[in-house]
């Protein structure tokens, strides 16, 4: 039996509908794709990376940025509504049989490249000092779609308040709400397999910057993560 600390596993399968191709799609001339398994790799704490694809090219890709392919993900796990659950306990059981064991994981995907490895490491770092915490995720501070400014349209077309009553609010007067911005997920392997979910009540949040919180799926975001990514050296210090 080998144990292992963490794992990194990043899913990236084929047949994207919003955004053709998604996962291969360029950034500064870098496939999504290579982004997380990037910063993985430069992080003090993974061992391993892993890619779980149902995709020969996308394979070869993670292959040559440095990535490990132990298998081909199989077809029934690469359907459009395949829950990441699913693909992850693959992954965790496809070592398991193999003797391999990991106490911990981090679940990054490509359509959030902006995750670096300092985050990726400051979040490992917070989850194995802290004894009440099995699984932290990546936050980033819900300021547009806070419910203070949303509303609903009945179906006359007429506009209600999605709380009790409409107000005007100042930014810096609302509360602090939090949205999970995908930028990573990390569970003590135990837990998830188990729980089979990161959320529960011993979950901590690292909060994120807003521009790392930017998710690619349509042709719009690609367009819009392009210019954030051209210009990050201007704000990359926001925390």
């Amino acid at each position: 039996m080998i144990n292992k600390k963490f794992l990194a596993i990043i899913t990236a399968r084929s047949g994207s509908k919003g955004l053709k191709n998604k996962n291969l799609c360029k950034i500064d001339n870098k496939p999504l794709i290579s982004f997380p398994i990037l910063a993985a790799l430069k992080s003090k704490y993974i061992e391993d990376v892993v890619v779980s694809t149902d995709s020969k090219e996308i394979a070869k890709i993670a292959k040559k940025f440095g990535a490990i392919i132990p298998f081909k993900r199989p077809s029934n796990l690469s359907k459009d509504r395949t829950p990441s659950s699913e693909v992850v306990i693959h992954c965790l059981n496809y070592f398991k049989k193999k003797e391999i064991n990991y106490k911990y994981f981090i679940l990054l995907e490509p359509t959030s490249p902006f995750t670096e490895h300092t985050d990726i490491d400051k979040a490992i770092s917070m989850i194995i000092k802290k004894t009440n915490a099995d699984s932290i995720v990546g936050v980033s501070k819900a300021e547009n779609s806070h419910p203070n400014f949303l509303s609903k349209i009945n179906s006359s077309g007429v506009l209600s308040p999605y709380k009790k009553k409409f107000g005007v609010y100042r930014r810096q007067d609302i509360s602090n709400l939090y949205f999970f911005d995908g930028s990573f997920y990390i569970s003590k392997v135990k837990t998830y397999l188990k729980k089979k979910t990161f959320y529960h009540n011993k979950t901590l949040g690292l909060i994120m910057p807003k521009w790392k919180s930017f998710e690619v799926d349509t042709i719009f975001d690609l367009i819009i993560m392009r210019t954030i990514y051209k210009n990050r050296k201007k704000f990359s210090n926001e925390y």
